[in-house]
């Protein structure tokens, strides 16, 4: 058989295409994508959730981020693909690397559906500035995958109003009249996350994210929902209709978009959208591209939300203290690996009633795995966990009340003084962040020098975003909001009371060891007034046998130790007698 790479480049030839564009992506722009639209790993083998390949007749790079360094070094080896460091020195951008290597006359070719908007126009603005064409209309992958899997159309499901907050009459009253005061006609919604949140809509489309595969059309008067109609159960259908929620074939969106006319202004955010459905709506069609209303409105919990999200955390903080006291107990015990460990976590949520499934892939990095930084133990790469060094935990659920992320790292034997001060300093940055006090309209890029500053001062830092937003039983990552420096450019959201955001820093040693803690945030109203600040969500222990008091302010042993009494009050009820003495020497005053 031919080896994939090989296949996509003699189609190339067939179509005339001389360099083709594999990104990380489904028709939706979904961060985590179902297993019919990972084109990108067929390909090239990588198996992490971010990255872009880009192919070339003699020549393949894959471009993927501070994450998964590591992880493509060890899949790419041997395929010929070149592996692309974002961000690193010398290393060009897709788009750089494109102006240097397409030359007059040759043609760029990708699937617009998989491509946004508004890189879909660059790309266009870069073939015209070197002579070159576009091709935005080619699957390529999908023509030479002989075995692609279906596109997903697991079950819809309906958000009660008891979790959700706001009835999904509410809400579509409510972005009504956002797209009024915008002064349009109609709003294309193709992000599952807004699509979801809008109709209080769950699905199981794409992996550890409970959505469905749809599109979404909003005008004043009506609302049609394009979807796989095999996935709605006649009482799901019959709700949304009683809303006027009309069902659609899932094909029939870009028809839809070619049929819109002139009278009909349409609102779209172009980071959003995907290239082919902006060129299947007619020129004369006047467009607004701006930020899809649904996003800071699910990005905003409200009260309702916010309760939950505060249940959902008692509920994985029990789950997750009961595996820090068994991890601590059994760690060296013969078959005791990393994806046992996680199979045992998991068992520990699935205990609780409310839980529905991980909110991504469990990461249990062992030893020199810790560093890192997204791996996520296979079959293949799965180790024993000793009774020494360190166990990186980052792992989360999703339960009907919420959605949540924590990573622990856990010494699970004697450890170096370099390990500890390392430890102590990851800490203290997770401390300062949530202990930050800061003026309405904020970003987070201003805030991130909080949790980096143990770190930069001892000459260290870490290569990934600090703080993501956390969707409400939807992504776990999410915007608007992030906590980051390195700013992805243009106008940041500023932190809003409602926001749940995490707070992770980190350190990595390639080949050594790795450390990252991470609590969720609920950005709350502070003082004085016109201030905000945080309310931590997370409640399970940082672990103290890694912490050198010594290092420790007086402030910030203060909130180490108020943070433990909070999570030693809230879990000690619910663990057994052992569990609970057991907890009591954890969280003691430091």
């Amino acid at each position: 058989m031919t080896h994939p790479l090989q296949a996509l480049r003699d189609r190339m030839a067939e179509h005339h295409i001389d360099a083709y564009l594999i990104p990380t992506a489904d028709f939706h722009g979904s961060e985590y994508v179902g297993d019919h639209f990972a084109c990108r790993r067929y390909v090239s083998g990588f198996t992490g959730s971010a990255g872009t390949l880009l192919v070339f007749p003699t020549w393949a790079g894959l471009w993927t981020d501070g994450r998964y360094f590591l992880q493509a070094e060890e899949q790419l080896q041997g395929s010929g693909i070149r592996l692309m460091k974002m961000g690193q020195p010398g290393v060009p951008t897709i788009e750089g690397f494109l102006r240097s290597s397409l030359q007059p006359g040759q043609t760029l070719g990708f699937d617009g559906r998989c491509v946004d908007a508004r890189t879909g126009r660059r790309y266009h603005q870069l073939a015209r500035q070197l002579g070159a064409k576009i091709h935005h209309q080619l699957d390529l992958v999908g023509e030479i995958w002989p075995d692609r899997p279906p596109r997903s159309a697991q079950p819809a499901w309906l958000l009660e109003e008891a979790y959700a907050g706001l009835s999904r009459a509410e809400k579509l009253r409510q972005v009504r009249g956002d797209l009024a005061a915008q002064g349009a006609e109609v709003l294309l919604l193709t992000c599952l996350e807004d699509i979801g949140w809008l109709l209080n809509l769950r699905g199981g489309d794409i992996p550890c994210t409970p959505v469905v595969l749809a599109y979404l059309a909003l005008t004043r008067a009506g609302c049609s929902l394009f979807a796989h109609p095999a996935a709605f159960a006649p009482p799901v259908a019959e709700a949304l209709e009683a809303d006027g929620v009309s069902l659609r074939p899932y094909e029939d969106f870009y028809d839809y978009a070619h049929r819109l006319t002139p009278d009909q202004t349409v609102l779209l955010d172009t980071r959003r959208v995907n290239t082919t459905l902006l060129t299947s709506i007619p020129s004369e069609v006047p467009v607004k591209d701006r930020p899809n209303p649904t996003e800071l409105r699910r990005g905003v919990k409200n009260p309702t939300e916010q309760e939950n999200f505060r249940r959902a955390h008692l509920s994985d903080g029990i789950a997750l203290t009961r595996f820090m006291y068994w991890l601590k107990t059994h760690a060296g015990d013969p078959g005791l690996t990393e994806l046992s460990a996680a199979a045992h976590l998991e068992e520990l949520r699935r205990a609780d009633p409310s839980y529905l499934q991980p909110s991504f892939d469990p990461i249990l990095a062992a030893g020199d795995h810790s560093a890192v930084i997204h791996y996520s133990p296979t079959p293949a790469s799965d180790r024993a966990i000793p009774a020494q060094g360190f166990l990186l935990a980052d792992t989360g659920g999703h339960y009907y009340t919420g959605t949540t992320d924590c990573t622990r790292t856990y010494a699970l034997g004697p450890l170096s003084d370099r390990q500890k001060v390392c430890y102590t300093a990851v800490l203290q940055g997770n401390l300062a962040l949530a202990d930050a006090a800061f003026p309405a309209g904020c970003p987070g890029s201003v805030l991130d020098y909080a949790a980096r500053r143990p770190l930069w001062a001892r000459g260290l830092d870490f290569n990934h975003g600090t703080g993501h937003g956390v969707g409400y039983l939807l992504s776990v990552h999410e915007g608007p909001q992030s906590i980051r420096w390195r700013s992805a450019g243009g106008r940041e959201t500023p932190l809003m009371p409602g926001m749940v955001t995490s707070n992770e820093p980190g350190v990595y040693f390639d080949g050594n060891f790795g450390i990252r803690l991470e609590n969720l945030l609920l950005c709350v109203e502070g003082e004085p007034q016109g201030f905000l600040g945080f309310e931590v969500l997370t409640l399970t222990p940082f672990d103290l046998d890694a912490v050198l008091p010594d290092l420790l302010s007086p402030r910030e042993r203060e909130l180490l130790n108020a943070y433990h009494a909070r999570v030693r009050q809230a879990i000690a009820p619910h663990l057994s007698p052992e569990e609970a003495r057991w907890l009591d020497q954890a969280t003691r005053p430091v």
